[in-house]
């Protein structure tokens, strides 16, 4: 998988992977999230991504929306703790279209009060829906509880309060800080030549100025594990246990992949789902997760059980993490576990989507994108010592803090 890279006279970087198909994929990520905000914006980066498209200084919402759906295409735009993102898919033919469409969003939106005002209300229909969901909630709690001072730990959608008292003041400050060239990664994937790229690129973004972005972010602290119990009105128990991992940047950020995947990864094989829903029926739902930023990483398991269940639940899945910790893989289970994370890695990088953001994702964190024999060349060097040494030190009683909605 050759890629091919540019950066324009403002600091903008451009990666492009040929692809042959008919469907192209473009868009841009945009180095602002959740914990880009100051304490009186949260929820703001979340409210910036709708905002994008709400009007822009050329164009009405209503332009905007038609812009890609009257020829197929699709526009779609996501927002975490340290990014937001903003992509497309359409015909080979319309990229032209999709990348000035999106230019126009990113650089000249207009955020009009009037479409503040009504996207609040949207947005506080949002935060009320995901209160709904303890499975969703229980995650962002748990977060803030592990980074608890850092922004890293605020809810990407923000609260009722503070999404309210949002004005275009407000969202003005927030783009004019973040969305500037060169804190922005604009990838694609399709057929269409790479000088072509270029070429749209360097008319539609590069009267943008250079300026320097002055990062905010602080490396979150750590602090004293905490276990928390808290009541809320639901059928079942939610819980998550877990605590703190590896940053994009450490070079034990594969193994923990690795690990992962054996513990509670998405294969219905996972130890954590054979020992918890297959061998003995305790839950719908139990999986594990972890999550690389800039400066740090968060590693989490979680399950859903019947409230009878709760502690047989916790005793199990305590003891999946003490094998990890004294039992070392054989050469069998090692071999078993790399085969298995290639495979989905393949399987996920042949769709053609996930691949033009996992483009644009890597391109802004390292600068650089893993060849797929790269890939498969770093988990076949991870060892069973190396694995059993994660499991200790991510697995430690210290580091693990826990959430209960009882």
């Amino acid at each position: 998988m050759t890629y091919q890279t540019h950066t324009l006279t403002n600091g903008l970087r451009i990666i492009h992977m040929p692809s042959a198909g008919n469907v192209s994929y473009c868009g841009f990520y945009v180095n602002a999230g959740t914990r880009d905000e100051s304490d009186d914006e949260h929820g703001m980066a979340h409210f910036v991504e709708h905002m994008l498209f709400k009007g822009t200084k050329k164009r009405k919402s209503y332009h905007i929306i038609n812009r890609m759906e009257n020829v197929g295409g699709e526009m779609n735009a996501y927002t975490n703790k340290e990014e937001t993102v903003l992509y497309s898919s359409f015909l080979n033919e319309d990229f032209q279209r999709a990348i000035e469409l999106m230019s126009d969003m990113v650089f000249a939106s207009e955020y009009p009060q009037r479409e503040i005002d009504k996207e609040i209300e949207v947005v506080i229909d949002e935060i009320h829906s995901y209160e709904d969901s303890p499975s969703e909630l229980i995650y962002d709690e748990f977060e803030n509880l592990v980074f608890r001072g850092s922004s890293l730990g605020h809810n990407v959608l923000g609260d009722t309060g503070s999404v309210s008292s949002f004005d275009a003041q407000n969202v003005k400050s927030f783009v004019s800080r973040l969305y500037k060239p060169s804190n922005i990664v604009f990838f694609s994937l399709g057929k269409t030549d790479f000088k072509k790229v270029v070429y749209w690129a360097e008319k539609y973004m590069d009267q943008y100025p250079e300026s320097e972005t002055l990062s905010q972010r602080a490396e979150p602290q750590k602090i004293n594990r905490d276990f928390r119990v808290l009541k809320r009105d639901t059928t079942q128990v939610h819980a998550v246990i877990g605590g703190y991992s590896y940053s994009h940047y450490d070079t034990n950020k594969t193994i923990l992949f690795l690990l992962n995947n054996i513990l509670g990864g998405p294969g219905m094989n996972s130890r954590l789902n054979m020992s918890l829903r297959e061998k003995r029926g305790l839950v719908y739902n139990v999986e594990s997760a972890a999550t690389s930023f800039t400066d740090s990483g968060i590693f989490s398991i979680y399950f859903g059980c019947d409230k009878r269940n709760e502690q047989k639940c916790l005793d199990l899945v305590y003891k999946e993490l003490s094998k990890l910790k004294t039992e070392k893989l054989s050469l069998s289970q090692l071999a078993a576990s790399k085969k298995q994370l290639i495979g989905q890695i393949g399987v996920s990088l042949d769709n053609r989507e996930s691949l033009a953001l996992s483009l644009g994702k890597n391109y802004m964190c390292y600068n650089h994108y893993n060849s797929w024999e790269e890939t498969v060349a770093k988990i076949e060097r991870v060892t069973a010592e190396q694995i059993q040494d994660v499991a200790n030190e991510i697995f430690d009683e210290n580091n693990l803090f826990g959430l209960i909605y009882d």
